[in-house]
């Protein structure tokens, strides 16, 4: 009597089905941060983006080349990383609900900065 086995996956297929299920993994997660995100604004616990990018425009001159928003401790902050005219990369962090500049780090950060 002879039994039959299907074949079963090799090792490999094994492993690319489990990275590409972990891949699917951070999307699932960046959409409830979106979603968590776009209550805030609408709920008016934060500004909008457009209006950190205004305070930034006017503050300094540079290029942003990256916004996270991130909760720390409870307060909503928007971290910019701003490309400035002398090549460097500044990180600011501004309060998500005031756009108030809490940190600012970068070389030649302080040539950037716009006169009021």
């Amino acid at each position: 009597m002879k039994f039959y086995f299907p074949a079963l996956p090799r090792p490999r297929v094994l492993v690319a089905a489990a990275l590409l299920a972990l891949a699917a993994m951070p999307a699932a997660h960046a959409d409830k941060d979106a979603d968590r995100a776009r209550a805030a604004v609408q709920s008016g616990e934060i500004l909008p983006l457009s209006r950190i990018l205004e305070t930034v425009s006017r503050q300094y001159a540079g290029d942003v080349i990256g916004v996270e928003l991130d909760r720390d401790d409870g307060i909503w902050q928007y971290e910019v990383k701003l490309l400035l005219p002398g090549g460097s990369v500044a990180k600011l962090e501004y309060d998500a609900r005031t756009a108030a500049l809490l940190k600012a780090k970068g070389r030649g950060l302080e040539d950037a900065r716009r006169k009021p």
